[in-house]
């Protein structure tokens, strides 16, 4: 309509990494495409929820803060999970609150202290396009949005016609120096010793910086295999604990490999999935029945 300024979101400051995320593409793994999505899919449902928008509404899924953006037309956000430090125009904001934006208004969000991966939500959602019906970004497969850079003009939508009917979401912090993950053993479990088993469900782990959206590589007591060889690759899916030869298990994430040929010895439970994404390098990871 001649006249309506299109809102948006110019980014200023990306941090080490910001990508759009949504609820992530699906029906595409016999193609070889992985679902994507938000990586802790509790927080970015948070954001869309205190915002009135549909849960498949893009977001903007930071890893360690230190995102900063401009409001271009008045908008309304609000940022979930790992609380990070929060300013506008200079002023202290509140994390898991809708916050009011006004033209020309600055976003700036610090490094949390706690857990790793900070949601901001806009009402509206972020208006990229979509590839494969996702507006997510699969770091591994290279689909989706580009990596946004500072100067990136970000497009917000429409407002939902309801509008929110909170204005603050009290939540227990997320992230913290342990993470404890409900596992079902297998698929391949048979090809671990007992040993093996009774060591994952009571060794202690640590999430390595070698970490990302893809999964997190731990450190900790090795895996003994009961078998030789390999396996034919098979589907994989997100909480899968794979063990490649060298013993140390790596938990896939949102990015997973749609398909892997080494043995997953146990998945973590989809509940548990969000709080295995808030594991920043250095969180001690157990796992339990």
């Amino acid at each position: 309509m001649s006249g309506v300024r299109t809102r948006a979101l110019e980014v200023l400051a990306a941090g080490p990494m910001t990508t759009v995320q949504d609820t992530g593409r699906f029906g595409h793994a016999g193609l070889g495409v992985g679902r994507s999505g938000a990586a802790d899919a509790a927080s970015h449902a948070l954001a869309n929820r205190l915002l009135a928008n549909p849960r498949d509404a893009a977001t903007l899924e930071t890893t360690l803060g230190g995102l900063r953006v401009r409001a271009r037309g008045p908008v309304t956000v609000a940022v979930t999970g790992a609380e990070a430090p929060l300013r506008v125009d200079g002023r202290g904001a509140a994390a898991n609150t809708v916050l009011h934006l006004p033209d020309g208004a600055e976003l700036a969000m610090g490094v949390p202290e706690r857990g790793l991966r900070s949601y901001l939500g806009v009402r509206g959602g972020v208006d990229v396009p979509p590839v494969l019906g996702s507006r997510s970004t699969d770091v591994l497969a290279g689909l989706g949005p580009d990596l946004p850079v500072p100067g990136a003009l970000l497009p917000v939508g429409p407002a939902p016609a309801a509008p929110p009917n909170t204005d603050h979401a009290p939540t227990a912090p997320v992230g913290g120096p342990e993470a404890v993950l409900r596992v079902v053993l297998g698929p391949r479990d048979d090809w671990f010793t007992e040993r093996a088993v009774d060591t994952l469900l009571s060794g202690r782990y640590e999430v390595t910086p070698r970490s990302d959206r893809v999964g997190a590589r731990l450190s900790g007591p090795v895996l003994e295999r009961a078998r030789t060889g390999e396996l034919p690759s098979e589907g994989m899916v997100a909480g899968s604990v794979q063990v490649p030869p060298g013993g140390e298990p790596v938990l896939f994430l949102a990015d997973h490999p749609v398909t892997g040929g080494y043995p997953v010895v146990a998945v973590v439970c989809s509940e548990d999935l969000p709080g295995a994404a808030q594991a920043r390098p250095g969180t001690r990871v157990r796992f339990t029945l």
